[in-house]
């Protein structure tokens, strides 16, 4: 475990090593976010208000996601410490960020569809991002497997996983995850021409079934029958982008043809 810069380094500023991965996936994905809307001509100058809708949500409900989880409110943290200091979350930090986009959207009076420019540089992000998280946080339960991460007492005792016991890298998996989904985001879906929008559509939505599998071996704390509270959450909001998914494939909007009959009636 590597908390501060200069502990993985060996040299340097002693800076919080999650906070400077999480800064070099933002600017990446900014990087990547600004690429996409020149080569789409999204050149509208609402748009910089979109991007900074989406960076408060997603700032305020990250804290949010992890405030209230005990019945007792004596036991939470104060809106105020929690904002400033709590734990945050990936999950909420994406919800936030989609309702933030949609209230700005509705201040500034813009309508297109902005996914297809968030989609690449949420995956770009989340996978830098994610690094700071493995270097940092608890790695996962026990694997029988060769590729487990062993950690010393000192920084067992300080995530709360056994020593010398191989555990599941399961920063790792998600890192692969948003690495292999940025490329094909970037590489072949962006090209398709599909239904405005929709590429992250597709992507949340697979992250979210990602997240409920990967959840099992992260070692979160069991909050009902058996599943965390990401799990509980998952469960609740997948059969909405399963539902969302198979409305565009009936209507044909997930394939180049259909999304071109869509534009052409609402255009007609």
């Amino acid at each position: 475990m590597f908390p501060r810069l200069d502990d993985l380094l060996g040299f340097g500023p002693a800076l919080d090593t999650h906070g400077v991965f999480v800064a070099l996936g933002l600017a990446a994905g900014g990087v990547v976010f600004w690429i996409e809307a020149r080569r789409r001509g999204a050149n509208d100058p609402r748009i910089p208000y979109l991007v900074i809708g989406a960076l408060v949500g997603a700032g305020v409900f990250a804290r949010l996601g992890t405030w209230a989880q005990h019945l007792d409110p004596a036991q939470n943290r104060g809106l105020v410490e929690q904002l400033l200091v709590g734990n945050a979350s990936i999950l909420s930090a994406l919800v936030g960020a989609w309702a933030g986009v949609h209230l700005t959207k509705r201040i500034v009076g813009y309508r297109e569809r902005t996914g297809d420019l968030f989609a690449p540089a949420v995956a770009l992000a989340l996978a830098i991002g994610r690094l700071g998280c493995f270097l940092t946080e608890k790695p996962g339960t026990p694997t029988a497997g060769g590729w487990g991460v062993v950690l010393w007492p000192e920084a067992a005792a300080r995530v709360g996983s056994p020593a010398g016991v191989g555990l599941h890298p399961s920063f790792l998996y998600e890192i692969a995850f948003h690495i292999v989904a940025f490329a094909l985001l970037w590489f072949w879906l962006r090209r398709l021409g599909l239904a405005p929008g929709e590429t992250l559509t597709l992507y949340i939505g697979a992250y979210a079934l990602f997240r409920l599998l990967v959840e099992f071996v992260r070692g979160n704390e069991v909050a009902w029958i058996g599943l965390t509270r990401p799990q509980l959450f998952l469960l609740a909001t997948l059969p909405l982008f399963a539902a969302r998914i198979v409305w565009l494939a009936r209507r044909g909007r997930l394939t180049p043809a259909g999304a071109r009959r869509h534009h052409e009636q609402r255009t007609a």
